[in-house]
């Protein structure tokens, strides 16, 4: 047995019982002291959520360094913007979408119609509950892991990815026109 191992269980004992945890819970709260506006359990969550996406970006980090060949020096400025509208309205579909709420619903609670197709929702529950309804109640959140998913995607399978960012991006297009649209004709009848 190494003698850091040895040492684990005394520092176990002398911390009180839970040793290393109670240790980093204390220190997280020292930090978020100056937040306490925000409910504690809410800063805890948020922190656990930070650490989740941590580890989900370095899995693809992970991934792709496994990959064969270089990496692209910068990426195709066409590429960017139909990752940044696919991300756009995938986000805003799958946080704000009358149609995906059943997906939301165990984590939150409705609040009422929103802009067309969409609801407004809050997210509901303990705290591990409370934070994923934060998560998938958010497009600027959910945007982040978006993002890190189609370029991590896009960098290993380039042309499925540009299938399915052109695809979202048409979309977002078409929803931009028919929004349009519908503001002609309530300024031209009214």
């Amino acid at each position: 047995m190494s003698e850091a191992r040895a040492r684990l269980p005394s520092a176990r004992r002398a911390a009180g019982g839970d040793g290393l945890l109670r240790q980093a819970g204390g220190a997280l709260r020292r930090q978020l002291a100056g937040h306490r506006e925000q409910r504690e359990g809410e800063l805890t969550g948020h922190a656990a959520a930070v650490a989740v996406y941590g580890a989900y970006a370095g899995a693809w980090g992970a991934v792709l360094s496994r990959r064969r060949g270089a990496l692209p020096e910068r990426p195709e400025p066409w590429d960017a913007v139909f990752t940044g509208a696919a991300v756009f309205r995938l986000s805003r579909l799958l946080a704000k979408g009358s149609v995906t709420g059943p997906l939301r619903a165990p984590f939150t609670r409705y609040e009422s119609a929103g802009g067309p197709s969409e609801v407004n929702e809050s997210p509901r529950g303990g705290p591990v509950r409370h934070t994923v309804g934060e998560l998938v109640t958010c497009p600027f959140c959910l945007s982040v892991w978006l993002t890190t998913t189609l370029v991590g995607a896009g960098l290993l399978w380039p042309r499925a990815t540009r299938a399915v960012t052109g695809g979202l991006t048409a979309l977002a297009a078409a929803d931009a026109m028919q929004l349009g649209y519908d503001c002609l004709v309530r300024r031209n009848s009214g």
